[in-house]
């Protein structure tokens, strides 16, 4: 799912529009792969594996391999829907800046929603 993440995300002109004041590096953490999501004013400017040492992010969104399948899944199962859901649940966790991340968080999240919907609409 998350090869389809860029294209997704920077085809939504109204979700660009909507985080054109958000540029972060977000690093996400998918069971044990690490990958940096270069976001720049609303755009994907770059999806790139992380290497083992460590490269400066300034937020993260870490989650089993489990949680982010069921959470792109065309209807996820119950408290599977949301990212925040996912964290009382105890299957994701988020760190860094959280104050930068937390300004920006309904864009984010409807970023990380996108596979979700397109699954819907190739009635997956």
């Amino acid at each position: 799912m998350l090869e389809k993440l860029q294209e997704l995300v920077n085809a939504d002109t109204a979700l660009v529009r909507r985080g054109r004041w958000l540029t972060a590096d977000m690093m996400l953490e998918i069971g044990d792969v690490r990958h940096l999501v270069k976001i720049r004013e609303g755009r994907i400017a770059e999806i790139a594996p992380l290497p083992l040492l460590a490269m400066p992010f300034d937020f993260a969104i870490r989650g089993t391999e489990e949680a982010w399948h069921e959470f792109w899944q065309p209807v996820p199962k119950p408290r599977h829907h949301d990212v925040m859901a996912l964290i009382r649940e105890g299957k994701m966790r988020i760190e860094g800046d959280l104050e930068k991340m937390m300004a920006h968080f309904l864009t984010l999240k409807m970023m990380l929603e996108k596979p979700r919907l397109a699954g819907r609409r190739d009635g997956a």
